[in-house]
């Protein structure tokens, strides 16, 4: 008779909730108000997380900034105090060192308070083949890109777990959903953020934390020079992106608690079918999309940046 009742319960929750996702592909969610929330973004001296700073600045957000690139890091604050940001905090941080990451923190906490929406954005890539790869930016890629993560999530979910109440953002990839040639390390990184945040998002879950958000971005290739070289085969179905076009994409994920966002929106296609096909139908679209060898003309972020 339990097993009965339970499994007439999850049908209709199944039912009710696959609907509820259709509705919302039609009627938007409404977005929270992030106002005076004390907002940590890593890696927000350039990119993606300078443009998030701008934007949560515009919102009434209270920022704390976080980079190892001090002139970069200025330049962002500049420009989100000259966006109407109210409170904007800068520290110096190399997230690839716990220890670094656990002493900036403490300093947070002292001189602005409990972060309450943490933004995992910080990230670097090699770009060459595995055999190629120094072993020390490998690691140095899994410090930055994955055990960072850990580290903050260490120093800052403590208070969000007591309060009920904060959201964890994870700056993933596309890359952290399908192995790309050239990207070994960067892949294992990314796979990596991805497991970790859904394994804390279901940590929450169970301890009846649901004030507790997690929303966690898997975006193809960004045009923030990163990636610079790197060019799409067929842009008008799967296309570099626009960094101020995620980075809006973001703050409406994050403000509508929305927990996966991939872009574009072809991903979520791309994802499906590689559930369930061939390893070799699976490759066979990877080289229609240009993704087997899209790391070929890849330069990267010249050096002064």
């Amino acid at each position: 008779m339990n097993f009965f009742l339970e499994t007439l319960k999850v049908i209709v929750l199944l039912v009710y909730y696959l609907l509820e996702s259709l509705v919302f592909l039609v009627v938007p969610k409404r977005k929270k108000n992030v106002s005076g929330e004390i907002v940590l973004i890593t890696g927000a001296g350039s990119g993606i997380g300078r443009l998030l700073a701008v934007k949560f600045a515009s919102l009434g957000a209270t920022l704390v900034l976080w980079d190892i690139n001090q002139e970069g890091l200025n330049y962002t604050v500049r420009l989100a105090k000259e966006n109407g940001a109210g409170r904007v905090h800068s520290y110096i941080c190399d997230c690839s060192k716990r220890q670094d990451v656990y002493r900036v923190a403490d300093q947070v906490k002292k001189e602005v308070g409990d972060v309450s929406i943490l933004i995992n954005n910080a990230g670097i890539v090699i770009g060459k083949r595995f055999l190629d790869s120094p072993d020390s930016l490998v690691e140095k890629t899994m410090e930055v890109n994955t055990m960072a993560h850990f580290w903050t999530y260490k120093a800052f979910l403590p208070a969000m777990i007591a309060a009920n109440h904060g959201h964890l953002v994870s700056i993933a990839s596309s890359a952290g959903l399908c192995g790309v040639s050239q990207l070994s390390d960067y892949c294992a990184s990314k796979f990596a953020a991805v497991g970790f945040a859904e394994s804390i998002d279901m940590e929450m879950r169970t301890l009846r934390k649901t004030g507790v958000k997690t929303t966690i971005v898997c975006p193809y290739v960004i045009n923030t020079g990163m990636f610079d070289g790197v060019k799409a085969k067929w842009p008008r179905v799967l296309p570099l992106l626009d960094a101020d076009y995620v980075a809006e994409k973001i703050i409406t994920a994050v403000r509508q608690n929305q927990e996966m966002l991939l872009i574009p929106r072809i991903l979520y296609v791309l994802c499906f079918l590689k559930s369930f096909l061939s390893v070799k139908a699976t490759v066979l679209l990877l080289d229609y999309f240009g993704s087997l060898e899209i790391m070929n003309p890849f330069k990267g972020r010249p050096k002064k940046e």
